[in-house]
């Protein structure tokens, strides 16, 4: 089966126990029984319709059209596949509003207050508890490219302390050239991939010298997948190197070392630490993630209480211990800083169009041309390594919607973008982001037909 069908048939069965929704679509999988443990007939009919669109950009106007025909059940699945395809088009904030995620509270939890609890930097304090781990594993939300860019931040850290493997789920097995090559293409692996900070992780772990190990499979079962997943990376890593050293890069509840969050599967991470003996440093950063401007729950407790300018993890003021929401399934919780506010809808926040900032979801879900006056996400310059390039439609060339995707010079025409954005709407304007260097910008339409090319230079800061 196509790897994106497995892949979001899975991250909807884990979504059972690990997530809650927003009233409407929580009402909506109880009442339809969306979530399942088999395929029905539109699912198939769905994927295999999705399976045929060429390009991103096509399967989300499939996906816009379709939508609203399907059964109440199937529009949720399809949901989340539209998030995935919004991820991928550089639309971002419009995916996390689009398929908005809450996690569900563990069972009398506490948050943390400032008296006993001070915010750090997770890449300072992930670095600091690594040191003697032989295993780190990370976890990200699929539709969120926000969870990835951690895990960029943290490869050059953890190489420095020794670690040599990189394993990373969207990762496939048919690629032999890619760590020769040095950058992913179409063909490396999931649908995941085709988004360009995930691109950006592969790349400079090529390049800082990690040894990639692909590990996921094909296997729909929630507990032989992850067990499966524990088994690949003990043959290819540790049987093969005893003394080796590991970092991975998964979703979801696959670092957890205990069941719980999937009922009574066993996770990958808790499969691994049996085969090898080693506890893995387990990241999430899933439990407490935005999922709307300014929304009543845990995550916006928190950051009020500790706001964030980048990634934070909370420590003990006496004990020095990091914060953890489920202490017995994964060491600590990342806190990230806030990306949507009401600045991200731009200067088209009044008349009719302010609604949305108080129903976001119908932004995405209901108008293909709104999807234009989000602003994009404050984490994209990655800290200062990228520097904001101006688009508009004019590269376009009168046709909407299209892509603008910018590929370093020097990579393939099948190479994933270092950075793309999606116009629906004429007459629009944004920004790429990308890092120092020489770049061929290029302006494709839903077949893929080339509308315009040419190279750019971006400078330093």
């Amino acid at each position: 089966m196509h790897a994106l069908a497995i892949g979001l048939y899975r991250s909807i069965a884990m979504a059972k126990r690990f997530f809650s929704l927003p009233v409407c679509l929580l009402a909506l999988l109880i009442s339809t029984g969306a979530i399942a443990q088999s395929y029905d007939q539109p699912e198939l009919d769905l994927f295999q319709a999705m399976r045929r669109q060429p390009n991103q950009l096509a399967r989300y106007q499939y996906l816009v059209r379709a939508v609203p025909h399907l059964p109440a059940s199937d529009q949720v699945v399809a949901g989340q596949f539209r998030s995935f395809s919004l991820n991928e088009l550089g639309l971002y904030n419009q995916a996390v509003l689009g398929f908005p995620l809450r996690s569900e509270p563990p069972p009398g939890l506490v948050l943390p207050d400032h008296d006993e609890w001070k915010a750090a930097s997770a890449v300072d304090v992930i670095t600091e508890l690594a040191a003697d781990r032989r295993i780190v594993m990370i976890n990200e939300a699929h539709h969120n490219a926000h969870t990835r860019e951690l895990t960029l931040a943290l490869l050059p850290r953890l190489r420095a302390l020794g670690f040599t493997y990189f394993a990373a789920e969207a990762l496939g097995g048919n690629d032999p050239g890619l760590m020769r090559r040095g950058y992913p293409v179409q063909t490396s692996g999931s649908e995941y991939l085709q988004e360009p900070v995930y691109g950006e992780i592969v790349r400079e772990a090529i390049r800082l010298g990690f040894i990639l190990v692909p590990y996921d499979n094909a296997i729909l079962d929630p507990q032989a997948r992850d067990a499966a997943q524990a088994e690949t990376l003990f043959r290819k890593v540790f049987a093969s190197d005893p003394h080796a050293r590991l970092f991975v890069h998964t979703g979801y509840a696959h670092i957890d070392k205990a069941s719980g969050r999937l009922n009574d599967i066993e996770p990958m991470a808790m499969k691994l630490a049996k085969l090898t003996g080693f506890d893995p440093l387990s990241i999430d950063q899933t439990e407490f993630l935005e999922s709307g401007p300014d929304t009543p729950d845990d995550y916006h407790v928190l950051m009020h209480r500790f706001p964030a300018q980048s990634a934070e993890v909370l420590v003990n003021r006496i004990t020095g211990k990091p914060w953890s929401a489920l202490p017995k399934l994964y060491d600590l919780d990342v806190l990230l800083p806030i990306a949507l506010d009401v600045k991200t809808f731009g200067d088209s926040v009044r008349g009719t169009f302010s609604d949305y900032v108080h129903a976001p979801t119908r932004l995405v879900v209901n108008s293909l041309i709104a999807l234009n006056n989000l602003q994009r996400p404050k984490w994209l310059p990655l800290g200062g390594q990228r520097q904001p390039f101006p688009i508009d439609t004019n590269l376009c060339r009168t046709q909407v919607p299209c892509v603008i995707s910018a590929r370093y010079i020097g990579e393939s025409d099948d190479a994933i973008a270092a950075d793309c954005y999606a116009f629906t709407e004429p007459y629009s304007s944004s920004k790429l982001y990308l890092r120092p260097g020489r770049y061929r910008l290029r302006a494709w339409n839903t077949v893929g037909k080339t509308l315009s090319e040419q190279v750019i230079q971006i400078n330093g800061p």
